[in-house]
């Protein structure tokens, strides 16, 4: 994508509009491939069982995000 520029508004208003030649669903699919690669999910899947209180203090402590 160019950058444009402008001398006046009148002159902004008569440019056309930019448009992308991606289909949206597709733009919005590479977007969710870039977010998740930003930011991955760090929870494991499934379910759990914990013998003691502090083993799932652990693993809580483990998964949770960051403040």
């Amino acid at each position: 994508m160019s950058v444009q520029k402008f001398r006046s508004i009148e002159e902004m208003n008569k440019a056309p509009e930019p448009h992308s030649q991606v289909p949206p669903f597709e733009r919005f699919l590479r977007l969710c491939a870039q977010y998740s690669a930003i930011a991955p999910n760090r929870y494991p899947r499934g379910v759990f069982k914990f013998r003691t209180i502090e083993e799932a203090q652990k693993a809580r402590e483990k998964y949770t995000p960051l403040k």
